[in-house]
C-alpha cells in the first residue's frame, strides 16, 4: 500500500513526463527531477541507468525494474511535489537479494548509491512499492444480468491469481489509467461488485474524465481482485469504458 502523511506545501520543479525508455512502461508516466540519485536531468539518469541494462537481462529479480525506476524516474503527484516519493525499502530488499549474487560472480556488490537502509519501511512512512499497483481486473464469475439471478454467488468461488507488478504485466496489460485513491467502501449488489473511491491523483488517464472526487470503480466480475480494504489507499489501474464513460 501507499501510505500517505500530511505533506508541507510543494515546491521546486514540478511533475514531468518519464522519458526514461526502460521506465515508460511502468504504471506512473510523471516523474521529477533531480531523482534519488541526485541526477538534475532525465538525460543524466539513462545514461546512469545503462549499466544495469545486463542485470535486467538476467531476471535476477522481478523487482529490480520496478525498484530502479522507482529511484531513476520516481513517481511524482501534486501532494508530494516537495520531494519524489520512495521505494519501500523491502522492495529494495528483494531487488538485493535476487541480483546481488549475480554482480558478486563478475566481482561487483550491490552499489552503496541503492542502499536499501537508506529507504523507507512500509508502515513507517511514505513509499511505493508493487504491492501498492491493484488491477481492476476480477476473477472469471459467471453472470446472468438478464434476470438478476445472484444464485451460486459465493465467497469461496472468488479465488484471486497473484498478479506480479513486474514489467511484463504493464506491457501486457496496456491499462487505459492509473490513479491513486483512498478506498471508502467496496458495494456487492448480486453480481456486481463496485468500489466507491476517493481520486487524490491522476497518474495516467485517457478518454473518460476522472475527477478528482468520489467515484465508481466498476468491475467486470462478482469478485474484485486483489481484495481491496476501507480507509486504505492503493495505486489502481484499469480500463476505460468508453461507451459508458466509466
Amino acid at each position: 500500500l501507499l501510505l500517505l502523511g500530511r505533506a508541507p506545501p510543494a515546491r521546486g520543479a514540478a511533475c514531468e513526463p518519464v522519458r526514461i525508455p526502460l521506465c515508460k512502461p511502468l504504471p506512473w508516466n510523471v516523474t521529477k527531477m533531480p531523482n534519488h540519485l541526485h541526477h538534475s536531468t532525465q538525460a543524466n539518469a539513462v545514461l546512469a541507468m545503462e549499466q544495469f541494462e545486463g542485470l535486467l537481462g538476467t531476471n535476477c529479480s522481478p523487482d529490480l525494474l520496478f525498484f530502479l525506476c522507482a529511484m531513476y524516474a520516481p513517481i511524482c503527484t501534486i501532494d508530494f511535489q516537495h520531494e519524489p516519493i520512495k521505494p519501500c525499502k523491502s522492495v529494495c530488499e528483494r531487488a538485493r537479494a535476487g541480483c546481488e549474487p549475480v554482480l558478486l560472480r563478475y566481482g561487483h556488490a550491490w552499489p552503496d548509491s541503492l542502499a536499501c537502509d537508506e529507504l523507507p519501511v512500509y508502515d513507517r512512512g511514505v513509499c511505493i512499492s508493487p504491492e501498492a499497483i491493484v488491477t481492476a481486473e476480477g476473477a472469471d464469475f459467471p453472470m446472468d444480468s438478464n434476470n438478476g439471478n445472484c444464485g451460486g454467488a459465493s465467497i469461496e468461488r472468488c479465488k484471486c491469481k497473484p498478479v506480479k507488478a513486474t514489467q511484463k504485466t504493464y506491457l501486457r496489460n496496456n491499462y487505459n489509467y492509473v490513479i491513486r485513491a483512498k478506498v471508502k467502501e467496496v458495494k456487492t449488489k448480486c453480481h456486481d461488485v463496485t468500489a466507491v473511491v476517493e481520486v487524490k491523483e491522476i497518474l495516467k488517464s485517457s478518454l473518460v474524465n476522472i475527477p478528482k472526487d468520489t467515484v465508481n470503480l466498476h468491475t467486470n466480475s462478482g469478485c474484485l481482485c486483489p481484495p481491496l480494504s476501507a480507509n486504505e489507499e492503493y495505486i489502481i489501474m484499469g480500463y476505460e469504458d468508453e461507451e459508458r464513460s466509466r
